[in-house]
């Protein structure tokens, strides 16, 4: 893993959450990309914003920004470490204005995620994750607590079943319906964006199947901050970690969860 200031990577989330939340007190316009997802000025600022810095700082590490031209295969398929950047995750959430949005940094070595931000701007919570050093949120106040290793959502009689606001579908609905004729309790939470994913690593909610598309960019720092708390990601069908930096950026059906 190449050396990486947390701090530095934490101070820039920031920055971009403070360009974020000058658009979201305004009145804003909202384009359409090619993939029909929603894109406004807050998109654009917070990855002008994360991108220069991220090149300012670790100039020699190449980016992967959701908001930036993608390089091609031929030329990061040999990456070994570069950074995988989603300036503003959860967009339908943020024209929604229901708070529910977070800024992504992560850091990715030889395929996985190694280091992991986490920003919701709008409630001022940060969540990060260091190879090393654990996962840690960080309160109003500016202390910290170090996240710790949950419980298998199978080994519980109630489970808390984390899922998407925006995305919500009929596997997931099959998913909370299958464990209740197995006789188990389910209250069912909804939250948007990467948020879902810390919720996890707090123990907040037990388990977060996600049976419905994300690319590499919506994943990668919740699944640090997840594993580096002792959790794990893995694609729903093969039960092995989720792939990072594929030709095809667009994830596989994964669930989020502590082992037994």
């Amino acid at each position: 893993m190449p050396d990486v200031n947390i701090q530095q990577v934490i101070d820039l989330a920031r920055e971009a959450g403070k360009e974020i939340m000058t658009i979201y007190a305004q009145d804003f316009s909202v384009e359409t990309k090619g993939d029909n997802s929603p894109l406004t000025q807050a998109d654009k600022k917070s990855n002008a914003v994360i991108v220069s810095g991220l090149r300012r700082m670790y100039p020699e590490i190449p980016i992967i920004s959701e908001e930036t031209k993608l390089t091609s295969y031929e030329e990061r398929k040999n990456w070994k470490t570069y950074w995988l950047v989603d300036p503003l995750d959860g967009t339908k959430e943020f024209i929604k204005k229901n708070g529910e949005f977070t800024v992504n940094i992560a850091l990715m070595s030889h395929g996985q995620p190694v280091l992991g931000v986490v920003y919701a701007p709008a409630q001022n919570k940060m969540w990060y994750g260091m190879k090393e050093s654990g996962s840690f949120i960080v309160h109003d106040d500016g202390t910290k607590t170090q996240l710790g290793k949950g419980k298998n959502w199978r080994d519980l009689s109630k489970i808390n079943v984390v899922a998407s606001r925006s995305h919500l579908d009929e596997n997931t609905m099959k998913f909370v319906e299958d464990l209740r004729k197995e006789g188990k309790e389910v209250d069912f939470v909804s939250s948007g964006s990467s948020l879902k994913f810390c919720l996890v690593a707090e123990g907040k909610a037990d388990v977060y199947p996600r049976f419905a598309p994300t690319m590499e960019w919506d994943t990668a720092a919740g699944q640090a901050v997840v594993e580096l708390a002792g959790g794990i990601v893995l694609n729903w069908e093969t039960k092995k970690r989720l792939e990072y930096n594929k030709e095809n950026l667009l994830n596989p059906f994964f669930i989020v969860e502590f082992p037994s």
